[in-house]
């Protein structure tokens, strides 16, 4: 019995050294450009841009494939970053994409409509939901990016989009008003 698990270790050690080996080998080197595009992006994975992900679009952005304008989570000020970074002229947001929403939002799921299908796991790209089949699902709020994607598959529609409550890291003063507009 003991020679039998050595013989286990030492297989795996091995194996473990291959593959250790093999990372190392054929690492595969990323344009750094793309890794700074990817960086300005929101990483919402929402898809709103056409490509399934943020590090595609970034891809897309690098090669001249896709416009900087492509992004509403992001919204002007990743534009103008955008922009700023690859030397080109800013763009108004594509509003094919969507629009940009002003205050972020989180989905939540009213647990006692909700009927387990696990249609909207499968359609959260950042896997913030969470429950199994035929059981009640969850939503993760600090993870929840707000890009709605697991409202429409939800057959029984109890999933709501709400504002996300500010808290000390989200919260901002409220522009005051003018003397000019207040003597109108």
């Amino acid at each position: 019995m003991l020679t039998a698990i050595l013989v286990l270790l030492g297989l795996a050690l091995v194996f473990g050294l291959i593959l250790g080996f093999a990372a190392i080998r054929f690492k595969v080197k990323s344009d750094p450009v793309v890794d700074k595009i990817d960086a300005l992006l929101p990483q919402t994975q929402c898809g709103q841009c056409t490509y399934p992900g943020c590090r595609p679009y970034a891809e897309a952005i690098a090669s001249g494939e896709a416009p900087i304008n492509q992004c509403p989570p992001g919204g002007e000020q990743t534009i103008l970053e955008l922009a700023d970074l690859l030397g080109r002229d800013p763009l108004p947001l594509n509003p094919e994409n969507g629009e940009v929403k002003q205050d972020k939002t989180v989905v939540i799921i009213d647990e006692e409509l909700c009927i387990g299908c696990t249609l909207c796991i499968q359609a959260c790209p950042v896997d913030a939901i969470l429950g199994a089949s035929k059981q009640m699902h969850t939503v993760i709020a600090d993870e929840c990016t707000g890009c709605d994607l697991c409202i429409p598959p939800c057959p029984v529609d109890c999933i709501y989009i709400v504002p996300l409550k500010p808290d000390l890291q989200s919260w901002k003063w409220p522009v005051p008003e003018s003397e000019v507009n207040n003597a109108r």
